[in-house]
């Protein structure tokens, strides 16, 4: 074992001087403070000595930055709301676009045919969709108005599908009309969506 020297009473610092390294460490942060961190940090300088030392430009230069990068963060931020905004706009008008307004399903039996209207005013517009399963249909997009009022949008044959929109150049019904010219049934859906105030579905 060794044996260690023990310190003489009289050579510890004495309780005032404790309080006056305490007090001289305190004063020395102080002033390290005022004159070196509060220029560079924050170009704070109440005493002149950052201007001298260069610090304040330090810290002007920092606060400079800091302010432009909070600028550039809100003005970003603010087109990437307003980007969110238009994106869900537009997602919220398309899903509006794809959703229809009514869905018409009905058999055909071979030979037998279906006419079905469309209540609208002049200038309206409707889409429309529609599918067979089963046979080939002929199919006439048509319509009729007031006295000689007529016109005929579209006319095929042998079709088991097609979709499209149409305007219309009078008040009326506007409609379709199926026939089944295969030797098996087919069973047709329509989807609907559009300026239309009624369906009115007629058996040939």
């Amino acid at each position: 074992m060794f044996n260690s020297e023990k310190t003489a009473p009289e050579e510890l610092p004495s309780s005032a001087q404790l309080l006056r390294s305490t007090i001289i460490a305190f004063i020395a942060a102080i002033v390290i403070l005022v004159t070196v961190v509060l220029p560079a940090e924050y170009a704070i300088d109440p005493t002149g000595a950052g201007r001298v030392l260069g610090l304040t430009e330090m810290g002007e230069i920092k606060n400079s930055l800091e302010k432009e990068a909070e600028e550039d963060k809100k003005k970003h931020g603010n087109q990437s709301n307003a980007f969110e905004r238009i994106f869900k706009l537009f997602v919220s008008s398309a899903h509006a676009q794809k959703t229809w307004k009514d869905e018409v399903t009905f058999t055909l039996e071979p030979g037998k045919a279906m006419e079905l209207k469309l209540t609208m005013k002049k200038g309206a517009t409707a889409h429309y969709k529609w599918s067979a399963e089963g046979g080939r249909m002929n199919f006439d997009l048509h319509a009729h108005g007031k006295g000689s009022q007529a016109v005929t949008y579209k006319k095929v044959r042998g079709k088991q599908g097609g979709e499209g929109s149409f305007t219309t150049p009078f008040a009326g019904d506007h409609g379709w009309f199926w026939r089944n010219r295969d030797k098996k049934p087919s069973t047709i859906k329509l989807q609907l969506r559009g300026d239309y105030s009624e369906v009115k579905q007629t058996a040939k």
